[in-house]
């Protein structure tokens, strides 16, 4: 199935909407998502960091609002 956005004519608030939604329905079905390769990796290396009190965490609430008004 082609999906056709018009990506040119959205503001950056319809298109941060629009992963958003989509976002929400991948998390509903996440058993049909594949994992990707180096992802083990990536994760393993984060266990690390925070076992070793060197990573810091932000609630995604306040991610997402930072993310916003980094873009508008």
């Amino acid at each position: 199935m082609g999906i056709s956005l018009p990506l040119d004519k959205m503001t950056t608030s319809e298109k941060l909407a629009a992963i958003e939604l989509l976002w929400e329905d991948l998390c509903k079905h996440t058993k049909n998502i594949p994992t990707i390769p180096w992802h083990g990796t990536v994760l393993s290396e984060r266990e690390k960091q925070i076992s070793g009190n060197k990573s810091s965490f932000s609630d995604l609430s306040e991610a997402k609002g930072r993310i916003r008004d980094a873009t508008q």
